[in-house]
């Protein structure tokens, strides 16, 4: 209770240090973030590069202006790649990398070897969170095991851990929500969905999120944080798909589909327009809608519904291909030795 209570004081009172693991579209806008509210902040990466673009007050992201950079360093901001710093932090924050692997599974590699690079230097008291998107269950299943793992040297022969859960170490899981680029919603007014593996880890995450952005969203589970994530991308991935699919419908039966979806958008309720367009790109919706998939089918699952979207999405590049040689066919031109922008 003491420790809880002294970590709790030092999120408040702005004391205490935070470091963000991955520094790049998340994980940099929310070192950023935590700067600018007054906490000592440092960025872990393993990417020497963006280790000294940051130092020098460089910006390697398009929408992150170097004026931005250039403030949070001289407020005290500082990147490393020396993972042996992570013992002075109060917060840690992961934001790597969850890739898809060869057929589609998910790839939790990034994830892995950044516990195993903080593992020797975590310490009582921290509260460590990830916000790497990925299947409902990661956070349980292969965050909390590791912390668990961790015995006293004292202690080998017992096996017993150092750390209690809740008592005086604590695990967070809060899901990555950006935009780049959009001027609209910023890390600071976009809603932060927020859960902890204990009521003690819940309430400390939420306290530390409560100071960077407007609106938090507690939740009871880190499993139904990890789930909230993939559905967002999900309703996007299925309703894409859903569109592209249309879009092929309408131009068989010679009809403009962007007329038909902005007359449809007039109507004030039960609608929502989706676009169609040449397949799926960026970091999220290609991808994560898969990471469901995967674990569905632990559970004897089929979901149907997102693979045939992914089918569909998939399938648009091929589409587009189609009718652009279409159309230079009407004017009496190849594909081969046309000159084509995209």
């Amino acid at each position: 209770m003491e420790q809880r209570n002294n970590l709790k004081s030092k999120i408040k009172n702005r004391e205490s240090k935070i470091g963000i693991i991955g520094l790049g579209y998340v994980g940099l806008p929310l070192a950023i973030r935590f700067s600018e509210e007054g906490f000592k902040t440092v960025g872990f990466d393993i990417d020497e590069d963006k280790v000294q673009k940051l130092n020098n007050g460089q910006t390697y992201i398009k929408h992150i202006i170097e004026e931005k950079i250039a403030a949070v360093v001289n407020n005290g901001f500082k990147a490393t790649n020396d993972f042996s710093e992570i013992s002075n932090m109060d917060a840690i924050i992961i934001c790597v990398p969850t890739p898809l692997g060869e057929h589609n599974e998910p790839d939790l590699s990034y994830i892995k070897s950044t516990l195993n690079a903080i593992k020797p230097y975590l310490k009582e008291n921290q509260l460590l969170v990830l916000e790497s998107t990925t299947y409902p269950g990661t956070t349980e299943e292969e965050i909390v095991p590791v912390i668990e793992s961790i015995h006293s040297t004292s202690n080998i022969q017992n096996q017993t851990s150092i750390f209690t859960i809740g008592e005086n170490f604590f695990i967070g899981y809060s899901p990555e929500r950006e935009d780049p680029g959009n001027k609209n919603y910023s890390t600071k007014t976009i809603p932060k969905v927020v859960s902890g593996y204990t009521k003690n880890c819940l309430e400390l995450t939420k306290i530390l999120y409560d100071q960077i952005v407007d609106q938090t969203v507690p939740v009871s589970s880190p499993r139904v944080a990890e789930m909230t994530k993939i559905l967002e991308n999900i309703h996007r991935a299925v309703n894409i798909g859903l569109v592209n699919e249309l879009k092929m419908v309408a131009d068989k039966m010679d009809i403009d589909i962007y007329e038909v979806i902005n007359a449809a958008a007039t109507k004030p309720f039960g609608f929502t327009p989706y676009y169609p367009g040449p397949g799926l790109g960026g970091h999220c919706i290609p991808i994560d809608p898969f990471y469901l998939t995967w674990k569905a089918k632990e559970v004897g699952i089929n979901t149907r519904f997102i693979e045939l979207a992914g089918e569909i999405n998939n399938a648009m590049p091929n589409y587009v291909v189609q009718k652009v040689g279409e159309a230079l066919n009407t004017i009496g031109k190849s594909i081969k030795g046309s000159r084509i922008l995209i």
